[in-house]
């Protein structure tokens, strides 16, 4: 008999321990100190910075995970004082600093860094990294400093800029309230920012050593390096911000157009798997399943033929993305391609082609790589593919499609993904990301005008990596930015994720939303893998997140409904009126209990939550969400930590 999952499987998919952040006051001034670095920085308990963290990366721009020592906490009432030694690195390189940190109740902050590189170091970047929020930031103004003295008044940028927004820094000032002001001062090397909301993140991200720079980078054995970042406040806010304790205020209002479909990716390596769970995979009812084409992985006209069949079993339409390998001759492959898809029923009515070299990365002011030109490329697979709706954009991220747009003359639609971890991989960062969800949609209605968009398959964890060799391999079932199985997706905090994700872009204009897989490591249904998966490898079963995509899915053709929450980084919803009536499914997305107060709804609405308290019930039946639920008349909803719930009235 299968044993009882601990508190940790439930959250998190893992028993990973986590170190929680410690909060250092210096009177009104505070911050989090969490492994070595610090996080949400406040002033009379107002954000001012978001972060300031002292990073070592590899090659792959993959962020070490720091190993501290000799750590010293000191406080008074009106000073803060830390220090530390970290060490990073692997088997084959090691870069060792020291740290300083100090507050002071007007305000005042200074974090040093002092390391060293104890062998040749390989690195994409060593040094400090400044992160300033984008909520209340997004478009004011901002005063720079350059290296060479110069004062510049400018703005935040509104639209996510592809490119670096602001550059040779030495300090930024912005408003963090009405009547307060943070001056940042980064010393020891020339800093430069780039629009993080490109990859997903809530920030604007300064870092040091410019991308105009070659990397990756070597650090010779024994080269010394000194940073620091120093805050300055001037002013005190007069405004009391919302307490994370407070109830937190949930509204439905009128119509706002229809509930996306929503789609789940397909990897014809999950094929098999798939098909052996596919009664319980069917009840998810996708709209669509979004099949993976890839001459260079071997793939061929049987594994496309195997995808549809998958998809048509499931109900759902078959997608294609298909990536064009060839730079010389890329006409007679889309010729190849179209001849397989025809002999496959010509099954696909949705039809995206990237090339093999926009799976990649190129940093502005590189040089992009030989590809098809993308106007010939989409007018060659129009006359190939025939009366198929032929999608442009990426594979990749978002980031890739802001720096490389594509023909909108020539396609009738755009698509990307996005990953909750390219740059962080704790908890905070991950549900973190949803806040930049609004301004990527924001974003994206600029870019493509009135063409329809599409997002996905999308998930926690990455299916590819465009700033390295390949994903990060997770055999300790750990947390870390790159994962490509990360443990969350079995947990609670994957399914408020996907909940949350699915919302933000619903009422963001998606016409689809695609999330993760069917099995494997962005499924929702257990199988065999090569790496950890506690509790589910002796048990099998349904993850949480599968009970959240299908609540999603019975959304689908609904009247999407406007729907507000009061503190919309800790909790998300979608409301819809469908045949049902009207329903709301919503999520938690921290690790503290919640209290809601629902507004707008009928007197008498049935509330089915999940939670840690009936993860196994819910891993064993797949039909879960068959239950109405528990009868509730004042609107008063309790979730605790990443727990979600539907609410239906009738």
């Amino acid at each position: 008999m299968a044993s009882q999952p601990t508190r940790g499987i439930c959250l998190f998919g893992t028993d990973e321990p986590v170190v929680p952040p410690r909060l250092v006051k210096a009177g009104p001034l505070s911050a989090e100190f969490e492994a070595g670095n610090l996080r949400y920085i406040r002033f009379h308990g107002v954000e001012m910075i978001r972060a300031i963290s002292y990073i070592v990366r590899d090659k792959n721009w993959g962020t070490y995970n720091l190993r501290l020592s000799n750590l010293v906490v000191d406080e008074t009432s009106d000073h803060f004082s830390i220090r530390y030694d970290a060490e990073a690195g692997d088997d084959s390189q090691t870069f060792r600093y020291s740290a300083m940190i100090t507050g002071s109740a007007d305000g005042t902050l200074r974090f040093e860094g002092k390391g060293r590189a104890i062998s040749d170091f390989l690195t994409n970047r060593t040094g400090f990294v400044v992160l300033h929020p984008i909520e209340g930031v997004a478009g004011s103004p901002a005063t720079l400093e350059h290296v060479d003295g110069r004062k510049v008044e400018t703005l935040f940028p509104s639209l996510i800029d592809p490119i670096q927004p602001m550059m040779d820094l030495r300090a930024i000032t912005h408003q963090f309230s009405s009547s307060a002001t943070v001056r940042c001062l980064m010393e020891g090397d020339t800093f430069e920012m780039e629009d993080q909301r490109n990859w997903s993140d809530a920030s604007y991200k300064t870092y040091v050593r410019p991308l105009a720079l070659p990397w990756p980078y070597t650090l010779p054995k024994d080269e010394i390096i000194e940073q620091s970042v120093s805050l300055t406040v001037q002013g005190e806010p007069l405004t009391t911000p919302h307490s994370g304790n407070a109830m937190v205020k949930l509204s439905i209002g009128a119509e706002a157009g229809s509930v996306p479909h929503l789609g789940v990716g397909l990897d014809v390596d999950d094929c098999e798997a798939a098909f052996a769970n596919l009664s319980t995979l069917k009840a998810l009812r996708p709209h669509h399943v979004i099949c993976h084409f890839d001459p260079r992985r071997g793939h061929s006209r049987e594994t496309l033929k195997q995808q549809v069949t998958l998809a048509h079993d499931l109900g759902a339409e078959p997608w294609l993305e298909a990536i064009i390998a060839k730079v010389d001759g890329w006409e007679n492959e889309v010729t190849e391609l179209a001849q397989m898809v025809e002999d496959v029923g010509r099954s696909f009515p949705v039809v995206m082609l990237s090339p093999a070299s926009d799976l990649k990365c190129t940093l502005p002011g590189s040089v992009w790589p030989p590809c098809p030109p993308a106007d010939e490329l989409f007018k060659k697979a129009r006359s190939a593919f025939g009366p198929v709706k032929l999608t442009g954009g990426m594979l990749s991220y978002f980031t890739e499609l802001n720096r490389k747009r594509p023909p909108l003359g020539f396609i009738d639609s755009v698509s990307f993904t996005t990953s909750a971890m390219v740059h962080a991989g704790d908890d905070r960062s991950v549900t973190e990301t949803l806040e930049s969800l609004p301004h990527i949609a924001q974003s994206v209605r600029a870019m493509v005008e009135k063409k329809p968009w599409y997002v996905g398959p999308s998930a926690i964890g990455m299916r590819d990596n465009p700033y390295g060799a390949q994903v990060a391999d997770n055999p300790d079932d750990i947390r870390q930015a790159m994962n490509g199985n990360d443990p969350r997706q079995r947990g609670l905090l994957g399914a408020a994720f996907d909940i949350g994700y699915f919302a933000h872009f619903a009422y963001g204009g998606a016409t689809a939303v695609a999330l993760g897989g069917l099995v494997g490591s962005f499924g929702s249904v257990s199988i065999k893998t090569p790496w950890k998966q506690p509790y589910f490898a002796e048990h099998q079963g349904v993850y949480p997140v599968y009970h959240a995509r299908r609540a999603l899915s019975q959304l689908a053709g609904g009247k999407l409904l406007a729907a507000s929450t009061s503190s919309p980084r800790d909790v998300q919803l979608i409301a819809a009126k469908t045949s049902r009536g009207t329903e709301l499914i919503i999520a938690n997305l921290t690790g503290e209990n919640v209290e809601l107060e629902v507004s707008g709804i009928g007197e008498h609405s049935h509330l089915l939550v999940f939670d840690a308290s009936n993860f196994t019930a819910a891993a064993d039946d797949p039909g879960f969400l068959k239950s109405e639920g528990t009868l509730i008349h004042d609107g008063q909803i309790s979730l605790s930590a990443y727990a979600f719930a539907r609410l239906l009235t009738r």
